[in-house]
């Protein structure tokens, strides 16, 4: 079958009769509601995941079941503009307003202090951000393709490599620069999400093509209009406007400040839209009791290039995590 004649929906009717089927929820955060894919027991520890782009909360589809049998009630929603959850009526998306949404989900699903949050792309840069603080309601977060922000500025400190790193970076990180340019990026995802699928989707010699169409037509039915895709395009539009909506003024730089939180962070070494070089000094910047590791064969989508790899290395821990303190440090040894 063939992209254009697939729709998700048959993804969800298939995973309808499986053991594995998420339920639909939607979680009204006062300010504004989020649509979620939920699976799990409805009194298991919270496991909240967060989607990048070009992305949706199907990406977890993998990761969720293996979460559930650790005993977990995974959580994850269409972040803020992506349907079916709401366009903010604020229209910020800086990732103050994305943290500001994951501290308030913890709240809505009556998350406890044995809550973890997990993030990708987007996910990530939301998840470092609130294990910067110190009232970060999660006890243990996983952030992946994306590092902390200190730990990118090292690596651009470090060296005569550098200029390198950063030329090579730019020649990837062009889609950036296009996505925040006016009305023509609106018109451009329809062919610039699979493009980007197609790219950081690692695919090795001899091995067959990934399985990322379903992925593809996920990513774009949940930016179904102009407004939804203005609303993914404005992730990156606000880096440029760092100037936030009052109700998120508290959390503006946190994003940019080290973790606080134990900390998981993963990298694929072929990610192809962040070289895996940035995360040499990851370690450098995390608390005691963090883990980190670069995960061979395995791209941006590492959680789905090498998803058991990646599932037993979140697994195990937040296994060892567990039960810590709200936002606490206790130690925990390295998955490595």
């Amino acid at each position: 079958m063939t992209q254009s004649s697939r729709h998700p929906r048959d993804t969800e009717r298939r995973a309808a009769g499986t053991p594995d089927a998420p339920r639909h929820e939607a979680i009204d955060l006062g300010h504004i509601t989020l649509r979620a894919l939920v699976w799990g027991p409805v009194d298991g520890p919270v496991a909240v995941c967060l989607h990048g782009f070009p992305d949706s909360a199907w990406t977890w589809r993998l990761l969720a079941p293996e979460l559930v049998a650790a005993g977990y009630r995974v959580v994850a929603p269409f972040t803020r503009g992506y349907s079916p959850s709401d366009i903010p009526l604020d229209k910020d998306f800086h990732v103050a307003a994305l943290a500001y949404d994951a501290r308030a989900i913890h709240r809505a699903v009556g998350a406890g202090r044995d809550a973890v949050l997990i993030g990708h792309d987007w996910g990530a840069l939301t998840v470092n951000a609130l294990a910067h603080r110190t009232d970060n309601p999660y006890s243990a977060v996983v952030a992946m393709s994306v590092p902390p922000i200190p730990a990118i500025r090292r690596a651009i400190a470090d060296g005569p490599g550098a200029v390198r790193l950063l030329a090579r970076q730019a020649t990837m990180s062009w889609y950036i620069g296009f996505n925040q340019l006016p009305w023509l990026p609106e018109r451009s995802l329809g062919w610039l999400i699979p493009l980007l699928w197609r790219r950081w989707r690692l695919r090795r010699a001899g091995d067959p093509r990934p399985d990322y169409d379903g992925d593809i037509d996920h990513a774009l039915a949940a930016l179904p209009t102009r407004a939804h895709r203005s609303a993914a395009l404005g992730y990156y539009r606000a880096v440029r406007r760092p100037r936030t909506d009052a109700r998120y003024a508290d959390l503006r730089d946190d994003w940019l400040g080290e973790p606080r939180c134990r900390t998981l962070y993963l990298h694929g070494a072929d990610d192809g839209c962040m070289q895996s070089r940035f995360t040499d000094h990851v370690r450098t910047v995390l608390p005691e009791g963090s883990a980190t590791a670069v995960v061979a064969g395995a791209g941006h989508f590492l959680h789905l290039d090498r998803p058991e790899e990646v599932h037993r290395r979140i697994v195990m821990f937040l296994a060892q995590t567990r039960g810590g303190g709200q936002g606490g440090t206790e130690p925990a040894s390295f998955v490595d």
